[in-house]
């Protein structure tokens, strides 16, 4: 069956199927790859699906014109925030300008892309989100607006703005499209989180939020629960972070680089030299492509100041190099094949990775260490809000 880009490459970024006129083209997701495939029944072969695709038609990449680092100086904004608040702040801005807003949220159990312009809708856009997200129908969402001579601002992965702005330029209306893209390790199916819920009797669309990441610790409420102890990663983020289960086109990026497709590139400051209390609160990264998005930053109520770039990208590998596979990455592949749930195959895989986390969890039960030590400045983990509890499984 033919597809819109070579095979195992396409990056899930749905374009193609938002540009068809004839509705011929379909995703198969698969836990290491995804194809778009086309049904030559019904192409018409107008070739608006390879036009558009970030993989047959590359966007034009441009290398920052300024870089610097801060936050939102909105304490409440900058707390909520995975780093320092930068996206919210900009988007707020922009919907106070009359702008509408378009970002990756969790709703009826899966992550996927909303259009707002009401600043109440923001709070769920913060956060980040290690999953690979569902966009299809935003991009004719998004032209429709442009089309009534909207601004829009696009927040998501480089390979989603990719597709986004290939679409707008194709269609001949972007100059009220404004981008944002995040600094992105890599991607993984969603099947995975369901194989790591399901490992606990939770069901995704049970749960009323799900996020990754705080900044130091997670404190239980009455209706939230962790996976693993306090400043402890869980399997999910080991898997993560290790870049063990990501799609096979994540590991051959073409985006991992200092040019990029947006306005403003945002991402945390690791490597930053800024007093260690700030950045408990939260530091961003920030690279500025275009004179759009020195617009945006000069408009918002931002703090920024200098960051040394070499050393920004040094601490962001992905902003020079993709991420590499493990070695281990087949062998979990083969075990999940085989039956063996989430837990057990991340641990058959990274060995001395979960063995460090689960003495890590030792030591912070044992209180030698305080609940956010030892796992670097800011702390991983998937943070389940559910409508129920269930039992924690073993790893098998």
């Amino acid at each position: 069956m033919e597809t819109v880009c070579n095979n195992n490459k396409c990056n899930g970024c749905m374009s193609c199927l938002d540009i068809c006129p004839r509705e011929a083209i379909h995703i198969e997701k698969s836990l290491k790859s995804y194809n778009a495939h086309i049904d030559m029944e019904k192409c018409i072969a107008c070739g608006l699906c390879h036009n558009v695709c970030p993989n047959n038609a590359s966007c034009l990449a441009h290398p920052p014109q300024m870089w610097c680092q801060g936050w939102s100086n909105d304490l409440e904004i900058r707390k909520n925030g995975s780093s320092g608040g930068v996206a919210t702040a900009l988007s707020l801005n922009f919907i106070r300008n009359g702008g509408y807003v378009c970002s990756c949220v969790f709703n009826d159990g899966k992550f996927g892309f909303v259009i707002t312009a009401d600043e109440k809708d923001l709070a769920n856009f913060s956060g980040s989100k290690y999953i690979k997200s569902d966009a299809i129908g935003i991009y004719s969402k998004v032209f429709t607006l442009l089309q009534r001579g909207e601004k829009v601002l696009f927040i998501g992965l480089p390979c989603q703005v990719a597709g986004m702005v290939n679409y707008a330029k194709f269609k001949r209306n972007d100059k009220n499209l404004y981008t944002v893209d995040l600094i992105c390790h890599g991607t993984q199916s969603p099947m995975f989180l369901d194989m790591f819920l399901s490992q606990y009797g939770v069901l995704a669309k049970n749960c009323d939020n799900i996020g990754f990441r705080v900044k130091d610790s997670f404190q239980i409420n009455d209706n939230s629960r962790t996976f693993s102890s306090v400043g402890v990663c869980d399997r999910y983020m080991t898997a993560f972070l290790s870049a063990l289960n990501y799609t096979d086109n994540c590991y051959r990026c073409q985006f991992a680089k200092k040019e990029r497709v947006s306005d403003i590139t945002l991402g945390d400051s690791w490597g930053s030299n800024c007093d260690s209390n700030e950045w408990k609160k939260g530091v961003s990264l920030i690279l500025c492509q275009s004179d759009k998005g020195e617009e945006l930053l000069s408009q918002s109520n931002l703090h920024l100041f200098d960051v040394d770039l070499d050393n920004a990208i040094a601490h962001n590998h992905q902003l020079s190099t993709p991420s590499i596979a493990p070695k281990s990455r087949a062998k979990f592949f083969r075990d999940i094949e085989k039956g063996m749930n989430f837990n057990g195959a991340v641990k058959r895989a990274l060995p001395k990775e979960c063995i460090k986390q689960d003495f890590k969890a030792l030591l912070i039960k044992l209180h030698i260490l305080p609940r956010a030590a030892g796992g670097g400045r800011v702390t991983y983990q998937v943070i389940i809000c559910l409508l129920y509890t269930s039992p924690r499984p073993r790893d098998a």
